[in-house]
């Protein structure tokens, strides 16, 4: 099917979807930690297995997510895309007829774990490709919100059609959903024509290999400490999206389905709504004076003030307190999801944005991996309550890095960049 990809609202239509993508793609990740009680229940398993298991996915996800950044630069991000989320469905849907832990970890951490790896760093890529900086903070604002909406939808639906049916239909419900809408993704998505070279084809420069790309991202200052950030980020996230509907379930008595819809909604719903304050504001404070110095400064304090959040999360005995601070976590934790990939492809030459997505989303599953089990073991000895409170200074360290690089990296990395 011929896709005209030059009209002026292709750029949109790509986003829209990549975010139904990408709202596959969590609804599917999130299904298992809604349902995992009752998984749990079924296998007869501690906390610490099911954060192993949960670790395992993320482990694999990482893994692969370098090689299909690399993949995606050379051979197009459409297509890879197109075999992600076929793969991750498919891996979603098949997870509901595991009976014990060894079908789990085929399908849930292998093939869900490589689909969605393959899936993170191309959809990243093809925005940047068609948003230039005037809108490109808002278009990843704007399919962040998939994100949001997907974990809300899958925390209800996955805990009622666990409660009605049993927990594989939660799987075969999402997966399901998934297959038919890659056939869509295969008619509609394509990756932006690149220009016609100058020099002859014999004479253009050789693309870097896998190892030199990484190295040269790992040189820029202010790329390292977004990596840094980005892993606190992601191994606080790891850490609540495991196993705030059990604790919930278990501190004030809820349902299934009432769990995984408050411990999704309060901080998803908060987020969606800070995700669009904070695109927008990222793009007009990139405009001003200081340029993406100014971003930097939003997503530290995003960081910092979503801290102390999270602490009254894990120690309130109140219900209506925890709910508020869920919201509160959540709205904070979207100024730093606005401006990640913004800031970082002000600092990385274009033909390395998916090279350098990979990177960032390679060490921060393979830290962030760690946090299940972590509070899983944490949970097994002193209580979940204890475990999640302590997220909150995990991300203290992410607010520190940030504002390092934007006191004394940012200008010059960007600058660099300019000249090329």
């Amino acid at each position: 099917m011929k896709v005209n990809t030059s009209a002026s609202f292709y750029k949109w239509e790509v986003v829209l979807l990549l975010w139904v993508a990408f709202f596959l793609n969590q609804a599917d990740r999130q299904a298992f930690n809604i349902v995992l009680p009752q998984i749990q229940q079924h296998l007869g398993a501690s906390d610490s297995t099911m954060g192993l298991l949960a670790m395992m996915l993320n482990l694999v996800y990482a893994i692969v997510v370098p090689f299909a950044g690399y993949c995606a630069d050379r051979m197009g991000r459409s297509k890879i895309i197109w075999v992600s989320t076929l793969i991750f469905s498919l891996g979603t849907f098949c997870t509901g007829f595991a009976g014990g832990i060894f079908g789990l970890i085929l399908f849930r951490c292998l093939g869900m774990g490589v689909g969605q790896g393959m899936f993170g760093p191309s959809y990243t890529g093809i925005i940047a490709q068609y948003h230039d900086t005037k809108t490109r903070a808002r278009a990843m604002s704007l399919h962040q919100t998939s994100y949001y909406i997907g974990v809300i939808t899958c925390g209800f639906l996955a805990g009622k059609v666990a409660e009605s049916l049993g927990w594989q239909y939660a799987f075969f419900l999402f997966g399901g959903a998934g297959v038919l809408f890659t056939g869509v993704l295969v008619l509609r998505l394509r990756d932006k024509p690149e220009a016609q070279p100058v020099k002859p084809v014999a004479d253009a420069p050789a693309a870097p290999s896998m190892p030199a790309a990484i190295a040269t991202i790992f040189r820029i200052p202010t790329a390292v400490c977004i990596l840094v950030a980005y892993c606190t980020l992601i191994f606080g996230l790891n850490g609540y999206l495991t196993w705030m509907p059990k604790y919930l379930k278990e501190t004030f008595n809820l349902s299934l389905s009432s769990a995984g819809f408050h411990a999704m909604f309060w901080t998803h719903a908060a987020a969606f709504v800070g995700v669009l304050v904070a695109g927008t504001l990222s793009d007009k404070m990139a405009a001003r004076p200081g340029g993406g110095k100014n971003r930097l400064l939003l997503q530290a304090g995003g960081l910092l003030l979503a801290s102390p959040c999270i602490v009254v999360m894990g120690i309130s005995s109140t219900f209506v307190t925890v709910c508020a601070a869920l919201a509160g976590f959540g709205f904070f934790r979207a100024f730093f999801d606005a401006g990640t990939f913004a800031v970082l492809y002000d600092v990385i030459d274009a033909k390395f944005y998916s090279t350098s997505s990979a990177v960032l989303i390679l060490f921060g599953f393979s830290i962030g991996a760690l946090a299940p089990w972590i509070l899983g073991m944490i949970g097994d000895h002193m209580g979940l309550s204890a475990g999640i409170a302590s997220l909150g200074a995990v991300w203290i360290i992410g607010s520190i890095a940030l504002i390092v690089a934007r006191m004394f990296f940012y200008e010059k990395d960007a600058a660099k960049i300019v000249k090329q």
